[in-house]
Order: structure tokens, then C-alpha cells, then sequence
């Protein structure tokens, strides 16, 4: 059965409380703020001050927003359910290494709700301490998608590469234990808030790198003008054209399939749930009109969120 999203009372998104907010970016008034002050936001993220979760909270929720830090994703979706922290940004994908696939295990766990996104470019650096020269890096470290993205430039080096927890907490790493001889994958901002030198820029094999993050929060977006997009996770029977059928229902509707995405269930051995992204507003008629009718094709559908569509 599909799960009803439709609240009476919707949390404010940040962009509702003050006319002064770009459309699609946040501000929020948090408790016992005063009239005519701007509000701080706390936002979690994966990874150390300066990682490109840093930067895309920024860049979302705009300078009034206080990033939180947090080691893992699953802290950082634990922190918004537990209502410890406003809302968190999460990668969902990268235009060369490709989805997230603990990002989307998560969204299936957690009752939150993916409020908003944004598409943040991605430019790798080979970050060290001062003073080194390229030839005197043997092992380079990063988050296992930095090294994915930069794979052609390391295996060029010809470097030992090891896989950390994060970008920017690599080059942290770096130099809180004064280690010569490696290197981490991170961004300019990393470099500056650890005083590291940039060795290479723009070292990722792909130039035009994009990761795609998504905005988490404990109640759904209010609707807004502007063009939609929809997420939802649901299962199947394992049954042949099971799938069609349910992407029957967006085509018949003239719904616009952005992306389709297939996880393990964990429950069954070799059965899968299926992320969708699609065109529209789980409000818009045919939207509401489709996912009445998956709810005949599928043995579970969760609708993740509606939001402005930004990419």
C-alpha cells in the first residue's frame, strides 16, 4: 500500500521564513531566535570541516547555516530522525563513480524525507604537507569515491592508495600526524583550513565532475511553483513483468522516468527493491493518480519525497 505523505501541518522549510532566501536554498527560524534575527540551521554531514558535504551545506542552505560534522552517513541520518540536528545533505550520486548504494540502503531505513537537492562541482586536489615535491609521494588516502574519481591520475602516479572515511579528514589526518610522504584526495577548501600544500588540481578522470547531494528532513517539503521531482522506493513480486507493469503506470501517465535504481531487499537472497526518480509532485494529478494505482503492482511503496527540481 502506498504510504500517505500528506500532513496537515507541514514543517516550514527554511526558505519560508524569510522573503530575503534564494528560492530552493534554506533558512529557518529555530527556537528562541528574536524578530528580525536570521536564524542559524544546524545541518549534518559525512566527514571533517572542509569536505564537499561542507561546501554543498552551504551552498544549499545558504551562509546562515551551521554545519555538523558526523563520521559516517548513517550518523547523519540518525542525528535529523533523533531530531538532534535540523536536517542533513547526504551524496546520492556522482556523475562518474555513480550512486551511493549506503545512501540509498539509508533512505530506506530511516522515516525521513528528501526535501530538496543540489548538484555540487567536484575538484580534486592531491593535497600534502608544505615543502614536497610530487616524487616524494608514495601512498596517497581519500574516501574510497575521491580515489574512484581520480583513479586514472593515481595509477599514473604510481602510489600506494589506501581508503579513509573522508576527503577532508584525510588531509586532517595528514596533518595532525605530520605524515611525509602522503597525500590525500580533497578539495581546495581542505588544503586552506589545514594549511596543506596543493600538489595537482583538477585530478579527477573525468573533468566535469558533479556529485549530486540530497536534503534530509523529519517532515516533507511543502509544494512549491517551479518544476518537481519525485523519489520513492518500492518492491515488486518476483514475478515476470512485474517491473514493466509499474513503469507502465508512469508512461501511461506521460510521467517522465529520471532514474531507476536497484538495491538488494535483504530480505530474500537475489530479490531487490527499486528506487525511481520521476518528473512531478506526489500532489500533481497524475502523480497521485500513479501511485494509487503501483499500489495494485507492488508488495511495498514508499514515497521518499517531493521537492523542487533542481538537476
Amino acid at each position: 500500500m502506498v504510504q500517505s505523505l500528506e500532513h496537515e501541518q507541514d514543517r516550514p522549510l527554511l526558505e519560508e521564513t524569510t522573503s530575503r532566501a534564494e528560492e530552493g536554498r534554506g533558512r529557518s527560524a529555530t527556537a528562541g531566535a528574536g524578530k528580525g534575527e536570521e536564524a542559524t540551521v544546524r545541518v549534518a554531514f559525512q566527514g571533517e570541516r572542509g569536505a564537499f558535504g561542507d561546501e554543498a551545506v552551504r551552498a544549499y542552505f545558504g551562509p546562515a547555516s551551521e554545519p555538523q560534522p558526523h563520521r559516517s552517513f548513517a550518523d547523519v541520518f540518525h542525528a535529523v530522525a533523533a531530531g538532534t540536528i535540523d536536517y542533513g545533505l547526504v551524496p546520492v550520486e556522482n556523475s562518474q563513480a555513480g550512486s551511493i548504494n549506503e545512501v540509498y540502503d539509508l533512505l530506506r531505513q530511516y522515516d525521513l524525507f528528501v526535501i530538496g537537492e543540489i548538484s555540487l562541482p567536484v575538484n580534486h586536489c592531491l593535497l600534502c604537507l608544505p615543502g614536497q615535491q610530487l616524487s616524494e609521494i608514495k601512498r596517497v588516502i581519500s574516501h574510497p569515491q575521491a580515489l574512484a574519481q581520480s583513479e586514472a591520475f593515481l595509477r599514473e602516479l604510481g602510489v600506494e592508495v589506501v581508503a579513509s572515511y573522508d576527503t577532508a579528514g584525510s588531509a586532517k589526518m595528514i596533518r595532525e600526524q605530520n605524515l611525509r610522504g602522503v597525500a590525500a584526495v580533497a578539495g581546495a577548501a581542505a588544503a586552506e583550513l589545514y594549511g596543506l600544500q596543493i600538489l595537482a588540481e583538477g585530478i579527477q578522470t573525468i573533468k566535469d565532475n558533479h556529485t549530486r547531494f540530497i536534503a534530509l528532513g523529519r517532515d516533507p517539503a511543502p509544494r512549491r511553483e517551479g518544476p518537481a521531482k519525485t523519489m520513492i522506493v518500492m518492491a515488486t513480486p518476483h514475478q515476470p513483468g512485474a517491473l514493466y507493469r509499474c513503469l507502465g503506470v508512469l508512461a501511461e501517465r506521460g510521467i517522465n522516468l529520471l532514474k531507476l535504481e536497484s538495491r538488494p531487499s535483504r530480505q530474500r537472497v537475489w530479490e531487490y527493491v527499486f528506487y525511481l526518480d520521476f518528473e512531478g509532485h506526489r500532489d500533481d494529478p497524475p502523480v497521485r493518480s500513479a501511485l494509487a494505482d503501483l499500489a495494485q503492482y507492488t508488495t511495498f511503496c514508499k514515497v521518499l519525497g517531493s521537492f523542487p527540481r533542481r538537476i
